[in-house]
């Protein structure tokens, strides 16, 4: 059995737990709060490099921390006011107040802070699926990839502009900069259409929505600007029908500048607001070029939407949806539809990443070979191998398989038939016996550990319970397999005897 000390449970908690159970029956279905990119690598080294919180370098910040994404939220309602200002500012700058341009530079002071913070945030390598935490690396990443482009988009070149007292299209263009930060929008939806919390159509119409609205507001600024720079004013689209429009208040303009621009997108065109000069012209082509693009954008899309649905996506929150139902009308106990619910969503992670399919399409001696890499040395670690031959551990490596189970889940249940052989390799598991009806944690189980092996060796039911405590990689070989190895190696099998008793003497 794993070297175990005593230790009372525990709940996981943070990034690394799967919430998909909220707590109350019938109350919904929650997140399932395990990035993607957290998920473990195969075999024993991902215990040696991977990150947590509680091992972090000191004054970093854990990418996945409710407090750093609180702070992201709120950068991102700042990203929604910058796309809805710049451009207005872009065009009607000789015509707003000086209030905006102090929100601007409050807005900016707070991506400038941003920069900063992101210089002490780890993050995960595409690669190898490991959290970088050495701030050179974090450093020479930010450097090389999104840092000048942050620092432009900060600069508050409004500032500057009154400064100088220049109103140039040159410092308004710099000024567009800030669009930039729209890949944080980007990212959202993304992270959104992900959520099983909110309905993905919803998410997705929402996202379609607010890119048509963003390039109405751009369009018809834009065009306004045109106008507003042109020399006659009289021969301008909006000069035509209000001869005196820049005494005209703001209001009244933008929203003349969104009634032209809607109307040249849906190519309703009224002929009420219509190009007057070479400059509108070209622009106008331009911008109907631009919306059929954008209407090919609009109509795959919802044709998706309707017709293809989600794919795996949505059979995944079917498959959730499901199990909730199932464990709502037979009444299952909170912990195993917790466990359920777990369960499904780690299984969609893993098959995500691809792992067992790469590996059923090579020959058996390529897998064979992978396996003796990433599994080895955790096998030849255990203490129930030690002093046994190369070939013996290479025969049980290659008939091993690797399994991932969610926090909270039971890898094997007390008077279990012993089926199979478990190793642990990350992660912890709760050894869990019960005793007069009541449940109690007999020790701790951690890396490198065997998971009832005496039940397996000894061909009798299992003494304990074995229960994860945080995400958990386990190698799993049926009884029937150990023993046929174990006959053919009779020394081996009696080293296996000897180490099994000096254990549990």
């Amino acid at each position: 059995m794993a070297h175990s000390s005593s230790s009372s449970s525990s709940s996981c908690t943070g990034s690394w737990c799967f919430p998909c159970y909220n707590g109350e029956r019938g109350a919904g279905i929650n997140v399932c709060n395990v990035p993607d990119d957290l998920l473990p690598s195969l075999g024993a080294t991902a215990a040696q490099h991977q990150s947590a919180p509680n091992r972090l370098r000191k004054y970093l910040v854990w990418p996945y921390d409710p407090r750093y994404k609180v702070w992201e939220t709120f950068l991102i309602l700042l990203v929604v006011y910058s796309a809805w200002i710049c451009p207005l500012e872009f065009a009607f700058t000789r015509y707003l107040p000086r209030a905006p341009f102090v929100v601007d530079d409050i807005v900016n002071g707070f991506f400038a802070v941003d920069i900063v913070l992101t210089f002490f945030v780890p993050y995960v390598d595409k690669k190898s699926y490991l959290v970088v935490d050495d701030p050179k690396k974090i450093a020479l990443r930010y450097l090389s990839t999104w840092f000048i482009f942050d620092v432009c988009s900060t600069v508050p070149f409004h500032s500057i502009n009154h400064l100088f007292n220049k109103h140039g299209l040159g410092f308004r263009f710099l000024n567009v900069l800030r669009l930039w930060r729209l890949r944080r929008v980007s990212s959202l939806f993304a992270r959104l259409e992900k959520d099983i919390r909110f309905n993905y159509a919803v998410i997705r119409c929402t996202k379609l929505i607010s890119v048509t609205l963003f390039a109405v507001h751009c369009a018809g600024c834009i065009n306004y600007l045109i106008a507003d720079r042109y020399p006659n004013p009289a021969r301008t689209w909006i000069g035509a029908v209000m001869p005196d429009f820049r005494e005209d208040g703001l209001w009244e303009r933008y929203v003349t500048c969104l009634y032209w621009s809607i109307t040249t997108m849906t190519t309703t065109g009224y002929g009420d607001l219509h190009a007057q000069n070479a400059r509108e012209m070209l622009f106008g082509i331009s911008y109907m070029l631009f919306n059929l693009w954008l209407t090919a954008y609009l109509i795959g899309n919802m044709t998706n939407l309707v017709v293809h649905s989600t794919g795996r996506t949505r059979d995944f929150r079917d498959m959730i949806q499901a199990a909730s139902d199932f464990s709502a009308r037979n009444q299952l106990p909170r912990q195993i539809e917790e466990q359920m619910l777990n369960h499904i969503c780690l299984r969609f992670k893993a098959e995500g990443l691809k792992q067992q399919e790469t590996l059923e399409i090579l020959p058996r001696a390529m897998r064979s070979s992978i396996s003796l890499y990433l599994f080895y040395p955790v096998v030849h670690g255990a203490y129930l191998f030690k002093g046994v031959s190369s070939s013996f551990i290479q025969q049980l490596v290659t008939e091993m398989v690797v399994e991932y189970f969610a926090p909270k889940e039971d890898i094997i249940l007390q008077n279990e038939y012993p089926s199979d052989l478990h190793l642990l390799v990350t992660g912890e598991v709760d050894i869990v016996v019960f005793l007069d009806g009541t449940e109690q944690v007999y020790g701790k189980a951690t890396e490198g550990g065997l998971l009832g092996e005496i039940g397996v060796l000894c061909n009798k039911p299992q003494t304990f319970t074995f229960r994860t405590i945080k995400l958990s990689q386990v190698l799993r070989i049926s009884r029937p397999k150990l023993m046929d190895i174990i006959q053919e190696n009779a020394e081996d099998g009696e080293i296996i005897r000897i180490n099994l008793q000096q254990v549990n003497v």
